[in-house]
């Protein structure tokens, strides 16, 4: 599976009891942009998760009913979910060929989710999937470690800078935020 999405990029940010999860709005097909404001970053289970995808919109759209749909199974249990999900997405015969990537959060724990099985939690207080990972990423950790800015300013800006970078990158931020 190809874990190099074109067209997002999501990044988590811990800081100070809250976390913020920011998304690029752009969605492109081969190398064309055809929607710049998608919404990428969505609150599930009443506001006390969020979730983040990159890939093809309608596998994520799949991927991120069904994770909603186990969060109500399992209480809210983040790491039950993920783990239920994974495991439904490695074995399910039409799952199996989705690609996309996840990147979910609650008030205590971060989870990287994709379709190899894996179940991750970064290490740090940030993390990221995408296309622009790798800059938002980096300009979000060193915002993290060199500023007193709050988690959603921090992630906004690491996503304003992979945009800068990044040709699958916009800056049409989505943003959500959870008080822990």
């Amino acid at each position: 599976m190809n874990v190099n999405f074109k067209g997002t990029t999501i990044v988590s940010v811990r800081r100070n009891g809250r976390v913020a999860m920011a998304g690029d709005g752009q969605v492109t097909m081969g190398d064309q942009i055809v929607k710049e404001g998608a919404r990428k970053v969505r609150r599930l289970y009443d506001g006390r998760v969020l979730a983040g995808f990159a890939g093809s919109t309608a596998d994520a759209m799949t991927l991120l009913e069904r994770f909603e749909r186990r969060l109500e199974e399992n209480k809210g249990n983040l790491t039950k979910s993920a783990v239920d999900l994974v495991k439904e997405w490695r074995l399910d015969r039409a799952l199996r060929r989705l690609e996309a990537l996840m990147l979910v959060a609650d008030r205590e724990e971060t989870l990287l989710l994709s379709g190899s099985g894996d179940v991750i939690e970064p290490e740090g207080d940030v993390a990221s999937i995408g296309s622009g990972s790798g800059f938002a990423l980096a300009a979000a950790r060193a915002l993290l470690e060199a500023s007193d800015w709050e988690a959603e300013r921090i992630a906004r800006r690491a996503i304003e800078i992979a945009s800068q970078i990044c040709i699958y990158t916009n800056d049409a931020i989505v943003l959500e935020v959870i008080d822990q």
